[in-house]
């Protein structure tokens, strides 16, 4: 008797047990969060041409000198870079620009449809706005620079950032 009065209990908790792992709650639609759309925003951001590899540094690195003589790997280039050379945006952000050159020679900077020219030790600043989504190339126009002097605007739709809470918890589930 005493197995049998066991059994009923460890069964009846089972069943619950299966029963409760076989049915999907479903959130009541006023407890589900609503997901908004996102909102382009200004986003100010400073770039600045900056001097990697340029004939002053002779004097501070004097192993420069043969790469900067005439035959040398440097002869008439100078190597600049733009910091920080990745933007990221959300399409119809508007980027408020602060644009530096603190050097002593002429830059630019070249995105698809926008061209500034940075004038030897000067601050610019002007405002870009993010179009459509992609990844979009920047550079000098100085021709001596282009190889190096060179970045990417990345523009994310307003999709990819605005995901609803529950797509991005079930997707990290799903993942482990």
């Amino acid at each position: 008797m005493i197995i049998q009065t066991m059994r009923v209990p460890n069964l009846a908790a089972f069943v619950l047990v299966l029963v409760g792992c076989g049915t999907r709650a479903t959130p009541s639609p006023s407890s589900s969060r609503s997901t908004s759309a996102y909102v382009p925003r200004t986003r100010a951001v400073t770039i600045t041409a900056v001097p990697l590899l340029v004939k002053e540094l002779v004097k501070t690195y004097p192993f420069l000198e043969r790469d900067f003589a005439a035959g040398g790997v440097l002869s008439g280039k100078e190597v600049y870079a733009f910091s920080p050379s990745t933007i990221t945006a959300v399409s119809g952000d508007t980027l408020r620009l602060t644009l530096l050159n603190p050097e002593d020679d002429d830059h630019a900077f070249v995105l698809r449809d926008f061209f500034v020219k940075l004038p030897p030790q000067s601050r610019i600043d002007t405002i870009y706005i993010a179009k459509a989504p992609g990844i979009y190339d920047f550079s000098c126009s100085v021709p001596a620079h282009v190889p190096m002097m060179h970045g990417q605007l990345v523009v994310l739709s307003g999709d990819q950032v605005s995901a609803p809470v529950e797509k991005a918890t079930s997707a990290r589930l799903i993942a482990h």
